[in-house]
């Protein structure tokens, strides 16, 4: 029998997901080891080998994949902790990283900047320029470079970002400022922008070109040690790494391209909710638009499926719109706010009461994970309130202390405001839902989207913990949360394909298109997209499939949309025009209005390569033999009730069929299910639980009161 394993490495939890032969899956979680990753993944992998009768060398040696999420290139960027990186420019355009892009979230407000992703010391000015046309203005001073270099040696730099005008259109300058690097410091790396991402907007470029050169070293140690300890461990099978793309790439090539694996965990969660949506069709209508919530230890990250495919943007800031990093590349639309189960609540100087955006990780963790941490976490809230199982956390393997999560809430919350502990408790998770009600209104709202008209699909640790109250405040009434959502990003991971993306920018209009120019660019990427499959071949993939895509705009606007091309190719007036009507409709459906009749500028032309590969099926949850009672009772503090003794239900023991009514909690080996009251929760035949959302017994007693207050 082979296996496929699949990883998420969160900033608190290492999820690991065990798929066998006949497409079961088993779930494990243990405590992120930041140190080596190894540590962690070996701890959830001995949970689940114990289940099987192997030892962790037997799994992996009978593993045919192992696919890693991983945030280390995330967090690295958000903590600084990157390589030591230069920045190569053309003369007279040091600031391109320091200026940005215009915008201001709040224009009344003095926001502070943080300083550039490269500080201006390592900053140096190449003499050279190229025009737009890609002619060359300047001739290249070699000699610029090589003193650049020498003072590279002299800083100690680690890696290099070359970013210079026009690149994009006449790369010469670029690839030989390469040749010189390499000649001068081969033991540095290095990215060229017009390789990584020829897009026509130079700080978006400069952006990506010199994160991705930060994060080579980083990377590469990171994942060369993975591998080390995977191999020394038994494992012989085929490696993969997550990507932001929501797909996988082989090692190689995430170390070649780092900026990849930005937001790749968080990526798998749209690609498995969508996996299990579809699979819940047959028995279950749901909606084709849905809401991806998936909320961890440290970040709460949404994302949206638009009529069953997965939203992209390019729009990713590390550290804030307009005021953070752009990584510039197109991504898997999931946005992040620091509300994950591990987020502290505190008070500011006027005594309010914040949750997050600081968080307790892995180490110490909450208070209650009774390793150190004095400071209240959502997690602690949660467990004062009776919502987690103290002896059942993580499947029983971590034992809470209550005592500890009582005391820091009393002594950090209650007592400076005079609450009690329950009250202090229950608001903090007012607040860290209402947090995360604003993260949901702006990808939905701000895209055309009503968020009344969506079902939720809700994972991680966390999620089960306030799902209800979100899509109350949302309108939302209907939420489905699988049985294996404490670890959706790993499993999204486990039905992720090996994708890869390539461009070339070549600015045409559809009014008198230059169809010589359009099929030269479409071709370059068809070959690129080519490759990149043919070197797939020992895998064996399922099939495979190349995608053409165009970003175009109507004449004038600043921003474009990503559309569909029917085919590698466009050959005549007939062509054009359908590239115009599918721009009219994708605009409308996002922007609500088109322009007909209006020609379109077109920037730049891509592929998307996609290798289907062998995956397991999502199949009805085997339900086994438990020790204990199928539902005990225990107290919980449910707002608007109080305290009041409250149904547990084992998920394990669950039939498909049943309904839970609220108020209730589930407990499953790695989440919880919090049913609050007035809602219900059904098992479907996949065994997931489908969440009904009524309103709060308060609210229906205030809407009668109104009814007999207007019938008077």
């Amino acid at each position: 029998m082979t296996y496929r394993i699949s990883v998420d490495t969160g900033g608190t939890f290492t999820d690991v997901v065990v798929a066998d032969a006949e497409g079961k899956l088993r779930i494990s979680k243990a405590l992120t080891t930041p140190r080596r990753a190894f540590e962690g993944i070996n701890t959830a992998l001995a949970d689940v080998s114990s289940t099987l009768g192997l030892s962790v060398r037997d799994l992996l040696s009978l593993s045919e994949s192992f696919t890693y999420g991983t945030t280390r290139a995330t967090n690295a960027i958000v903590e600084g902790k990157t390589a030591r990186t230069a920045f190569f420019t053309t003369h007279g355009f040091p600031d391109i990283l320091l200026l940005r892009e215009g915008g201001k979230l709040d224009p009344f407000r003095q926001i502070p900047y943080p300083p550039p992703y490269v500080p201006r010391y390592l900053t140096f000015e190449i003499e050279e320029r190229i025009d737009s046309e890609g002619d060359v203005f300047i001739p290249l001073n070699e000699g610029s470079v090589r003193a650049a270099l020498e003072r590279c040696r002299d800083l100690e730099v680690q890696a290099i970002g070359v970013s210079l005008l026009w690149s994009i259109v006449n790369p010469a300058h670029e690839l030989r400022v390469g040749e010189l690097i390499a000649d001068v410091l081969p033991d540095v790396p290095f990215t060229l922008s017009h390789q990584l991402n020829p897009i026509v907007r130079e700080y978006r470029r400069t952006s990506s070109c010199v994160i991705d050169a930060s994060l080579k070293p980083l990377m590469q140690e990171h994942l060369s040690s993975l591998d080390a300890d995977l191999r020394a461990a038994g494992f012989k099978g085929h490696l993969f790494i997550a990507t932001s793309f929501g797909g996988s790439w082989r090692p190689e090539e995430v170390i070649e391209r780092p900026i990849y694996s930005v937001g790749s965990g968080p990526s798998m969660a749209p690609v498995a909710a969508l996996s299990y949506t579809v699979a819940e069709r047959s028995t279950d209508e749901h909606s084709e638009d849905f809401l991806v919530c998936d909320t961890g230890g440290t970040t709460f990250d949404v994302g949206l499926v638009s009529g069953g495919q997965i939203n992209y943007t390019a729009e990713t800031w590390l550290g804030g719109r307009w005021i953070g990093h752009i990584t510039g590349i197109r991504s898997v639309d999931v946005k992040s706010i620091g509300a994950g189960g591990g987020s502290i609540a505190w008070l500011d100087p006027g005594g309010l009461l914040r949750v997050g955006p600081q968080s307790a990780g892995a180490d110490p963790g909450p208070a209650c994970y009774g390793r150190g941490g004095t400071l209240p976490t959502v997690t602690d809230s949660a467990v004062v309130l009776g919502y987690i199982d103290p002896g059942y956390f993580l499947g029983g393997r971590l034992s809470l202390d209550v005592d500890a999560a009582r005391r820091a809430l009393a002594e950090h919350i209650a007592a400076p405001l005079g609450w009690s502990v329950e009250d202090a408790a229950s608001a903090v998770l007012v607040i860290a839902t209402e947090n995360i009600v604003g993260a949901i209104r702006e990808i939905t709202i701000s895209q055309g989207i009503d968020p009344r008209e969506v079902t939720i699909v809700a994972g991680g640790g966390a999620s089960g913990l306030n799902i209800v109250p979100i899509a109350r405040e949302l309108g939302c009434t209907r939420v489905m949360l699988p049985s294996t959502a404490g670890a959706l990003s790993a499993c999204g991971a486990m039905y992720a394909d090996i994708i890869s993306e390539f461009s070339v920018s070549r600015y045409v209009e559809t009014r008198g298109l230059d169809f010589d120019a359009v099929n030269e660019a479409l071709a370059s990427v068809e070959a690129r997209a080519k490759a990149f499959l043919q070197g797939l071949e020992d895998i064996d993939p399922l099939s495979t499939r190349i995608e053409f895509l165009v970003a175009a705009r109507y004449r004038q606007q600043v921003w474009e949309l990503d559309i569909p091309l029917a085919g590698s190719r466009l050959e005549s007036e007939a062509d054009v025009r359908v590239l115009e009507q599918t721009f009219h409709d994708t605009h409308r459906r996002v922007f609500a209005v088109d322009e007909p009749g209006q020609y379109l500028e077109c920037l730049v032309w891509k592929s998307r390569a996609t290798a289907v590969t062998a995956k397991p099926s999502v199949s009805a949850r085997t339900r086994e033999s438990a020790d204990g009672d199928m539902v005990k009772h225990a107290p919980a503090f449910f707002r608007n009730v109080g305290l009041t003794e409250t149904p547990m239900y084992s998920g394990v023991l669950l039939t498909p069929g049943m309904c839970v009514d609220g108020p209730a909690i589930i407990r499953e080996p790695t989440t919880t299910v919090v049913v609050y009251p007035g809602s219900t929760a059904t098992v479907t035949p996949l065994g997931n639980y489908l969440l009904e959302i009524g309103p709060e017994p308060a609210d229906v007693a205030a809407a009668g009161i109104r009814e007999e207050v207007a019938a008077s």
